[in-house]
């Protein structure tokens, strides 16, 4: 199954984003237990996450951003999807 690399960036009203957090957190946890996230965490400087999917194709990845409560709550700025090919390590079969 394909695999996305999600990189968000995020406004500046930390305190917002703070505030969704732990709901974002919630959904991103539910999409890891399905197999959908393989992982996601944010830049150190905590301006934006990059977040790895596994999905059919973009279309689910894209419908699955949309239900993020970071989106709902308003502090991504922008949001960039590239279909990604590992070729060596852990997730290589």
């Amino acid at each position: 199954m394909p695999r996305f690399a999600v990189e968000y960036s995020y406004i500046e009203d930390v305190p917002s984003r703070h505030a969704v957090r732990p709901a974002h957190r919630d959904y991103l946890g539910k999409l890891a237990a399905e197999g959908k996230v393989l992982a996601a965490g944010a830049w150190a400087a905590d301006d934006g996450a990059l977040l790895l999917f596994e999905a059919a194709d973009e279309t689910e990845v894209k419908a699955l951003l949309d239900n993020d409560p970071y989106k709902a709550a308003s502090v991504i700025s922008a949001t960039r999807i590239t279909e990604w090919t590992p070729v060596l390590g852990a997730w290589v079969s």
